[in-house]
């Protein structure tokens, strides 16, 4: 796991956060599997939400020469996969989300969490990241 992995981690979710995903947390998965070294996991509240947070964070990597190895669920919005390949990005409808719930199926996996954060800015929107 590279510096740099982490750093494609923490900008999907970053620009997630920047279309208002919910929920989001970063899950560091080195050691657990071989899948990925990183699962970024967010949810929006429609499927139109969804859609909008996968296609945001393609569009800002894409701006870095950055494209994804595969990409499933668009077409639906309920479930939608971004692959980076050592960085997987799940988006999810609320529903969805809580149904397959990935958060407890990797509950070994380190949290790193992902909020806003309002504190110490006059109620202005500032976007935090904790590990």
């Amino acid at each position: 796991m590279s510096v740099k992995t982490r750093e494609l981690a923490l900008k999907a979710a970053e620009s997630a956060l920047k279309k208002k995903a919910l929920d989001l947390i970063i899950l560091e998965l080195s050691g657990l599997t071989v899948i990925a070294d990183y699962f970024v996991i967010c949810s929006g509240e429609s499927t139109t939400q969804v859609k909008a947070i996968a296609e945001f964070i393609e569009h800002e990597f894409s701006m870095n020469g950055i494209r994804p190895l595969g990409k499933e669920g668009l077409a639906f919005g309920h479930w939608v996969l971004l692959d980076y390949s050592d960085v997987i990005v799940h988006i999810f409808e609320k529903e969805t989300r809580a149904y397959y719930s990935l958060d407890k199926l990797w509950m070994d996996a380190k949290i790193i969490e992902c909020h806003e954060d309002t504190s110490d800015m006059g109620g202005k929107d500032k976007r935090a990241l904790h590990s």
